[in-house]
């Protein structure tokens, strides 16, 4: 368990980089910003924030509870909890990060007033419903569950501009293996069946549309929000990397043919029932 430290112990205020969304990366605040549209924060909460990665929204909520609350930021990341503890330093003594695995929580891990997870529901592959499920365990009576995560139909127009050209090549099997990546994203419908059969109460999905800019060439193949996330997805289709290579190649050197690229930030949420005698998950 996290220890308590007297308020009299607590450092002086942190800086405001530290308490604020980082106004400098492009993917993880504007999906924080969508979450925190829909999540109820008040002073003294209890939080349990998943897939934490390197703090983006944990020191945010742990400003906005105040010393009176908690915040558990979970990852099963050990190198970006290090550069989160980092960052952290001597300030939010009730903000604690550490290595759980969110589909493999342990019994004694508690519950939440609050669970949040900023593009972490992407990671409860390969069976989201039940991941979520399990999760939803951990909701304290009359608690709140927010997670945000890239819905089926991002870079739709992407997709479509590969999809043509494995077709017009022939490349069957690379195209069949593409389908089933983007199918296996969840989709709107997805998220609210799951949180239904979760038991869960007053539920809203929604997404908000996010452009990413590019250029051509390099400047796409390379994209740090692109490549790793996305791109990769197709390379993975060809077990010849260097035909990968060129197929991508060429893809990027026609770049007017899908841009804008829209990315569907989509926002899940509900809370658990009150009565604690009502089951969930």
């Amino acid at each position: 368990m996290m220890p308590t430290p007297s308020p009299s112990s607590y450092p002086k205020t942190p800086p405001s980089w530290l308490c604020e969304l980082p106004k400098k990366d492009p993917w993880s605040r504007p999906f924080a910003e969508s979450l925190l549209l829909h999540l109820d924060l008040q002073p003294g909460l209890t939080i349990l924030d998943v897939n934490c990665g390197d703090g983006i929204p944990a020191f945010h909520l742990a400003h906005r509870i105040g010393s009176e609350g908690r915040v558990l930021a979970i990852d099963v990341s050990e190198a970006q909890l290090m550069r989160a503890r980092t960052a952290q330093g001597p300030y939010f003594p009730w903000l604690e990060f550490r290595r759980e695995d969110v589909k493999h929580l342990p019994e004694n891990v508690g519950r939440f007033d609050r669970i949040t997870g900023n593009l972490s529901f992407m990671f409860f592959r390969p069976d989201r419903e039940t991941a979520l499920h399990q999760l939803l365990r951990c909701v304290s009576p009359g608690g709140q569950l927010v997670l945000t995560f890239p819905s089926l139909g991002t870079f739709d127009s992407l997709w479509q501009r590969v999809d043509r050209e494995m077709l017009a090549r022939g490349f069957t099997a690379e195209r069949e293996k593409l389908t089933d990546y983007i199918n296996e994203r969840p989709s709107v419908e997805d998220a609210r069946r799951w949180l239904q059969s979760g038991g869960v109460e007053r539920i809203d999905v929604t997404e908000y549309p996010l452009e990413v800019e590019t250029g051509g060439g390099n400047a796409f193949l390379y994209h740090p929000l692109l490549r790793g996330g996305f791109l990769e997805d197709v390379y993975e289709c060809f077990t010849d990397q260097e035909l990968a290579e060129s197929f991508m190649q060429s893809i990027a050197a026609d770049i007017s043919s899908f841009v804008p690229l829209i990315a569907q930030r989509c926002v899940m949420s509900g809370w658990a029932p009150n009565s604690s005698s009502k089951s969930i998950g």
